[in-house]
């Protein structure tokens, strides 16, 4: 018996090589199957994320694109608006603008065709008042041809042949140098006029101013020559027909004309009959 044989050992037993081979072989397997399920979910995970990732890239630049063009739409439609308001605003305004010019038409027709007619009404009352007094005149002038001396018959008769020529040249033109029958220039009808009842007078109105005895123009008779100037020296003269009232011829622009004394009031007057 050997001395150590009561000594006991504290080696521990070996496995045999064969168990431990199989041992780690088998903690091996399992690592690595580990390994494989962790590769196979991290794979599968990855293929499941990557299509989304895919997706969400292609909507953006589609999103964005749509964006864009709705914007833009937007913007157009905006600016048609805007053109759109600011036409209507300026036909507004033009048609304003006519509405006032054809109201200030219409206004100012208006008041035109009041003032011819109110003065037309004045023509038409002075046309009839003159009739009105050349009545009278010839009335007074038929009494006074009846009542009077032979003397005042016969003036009286001329004076009525003199104003009764005259109102018949009333209307024909004005011509200078004319002394008749259309035309006549102011001594001109003068003289036309007296020659009618036989007087002769002078030719131009210088002379005729001074042909007769000179009477004051608060003095009047029918008939007395009226002038305008100086006796001697005047530049126009008229027939006085009575009723405030003469016959001449005016101008070019007016002819053989019936005027008021205040229409153009005469310097003087002689008296010829």
């Amino acid at each position: 018996m050997s001395p150590n044989a009561h000594i006991t050992s504290h080696r521990k037993h070996r496995r045999p090589a064969t168990q431990s081979w199989v041992v780690r072989t088998g903690v091996a397997g399992g690592v690595l199957s580990t390994l494989a399920v962790a590769g196979t979910a991290s794979a599968a995970t990855a293929t499941a994320e990557k299509p989304a990732e895919a997706t969400q890239e292609m909507e953006i630049p589609a999103f964005n694109a749509a964006l864009s063009t709705s914007i833009a739409q937007s913007a157009v439609a905006t600016q048609q608006a805007a053109m759109d308001t600011q036409i209507r605003a300026e036909v507004d305004e033009a048609v304003d603008v006519a509405k006032a010019q054809a109201k200030k038409v219409k206004d100012e027709a208006e008041r035109k065709a009041e003032a011819e007619r109110k003065a037309a009404e004045a023509e038409a009352k002075r046309a009839e008042q003159d009739r009105a007094s050349r009545d009278s005149d010839r009335t007074d002038l038929g009494t006074k041809s009846t009542s009077g001396s032979s003397t005042g018959s016969h003036a009286s008769g001329n004076a009525a042949t003199l104003v009764s020529f005259l109102e018949k040249q009333v209307g024909k033109a004005y011509i200078m140098g004319a002394t008749g029958s259309s035309a006549y220039d102011c001594s001109g009808l003068v003289q036309a006029a007296y020659n009618q009842i036989g007087i002769d007078l002078p030719r131009v109105s210088q002379d005729q101013s001074t042909a007769g005895t000179q009477v004051g123009l608060d003095n009047l008779q029918v008939g007395d020559i009226l002038y305008w100037g100086s006796a001697g020296s005047a530049y126009h003269v008229a027939v006085y027909i009575g009723g405030g009232k003469f016959i001449g011829a005016q101008n070019p622009s007016t002819g053989v004309a019936e005027r008021s004394l205040s229409y153009s009031p005469p310097t003087g007057a002689v008296r010829v009959m």
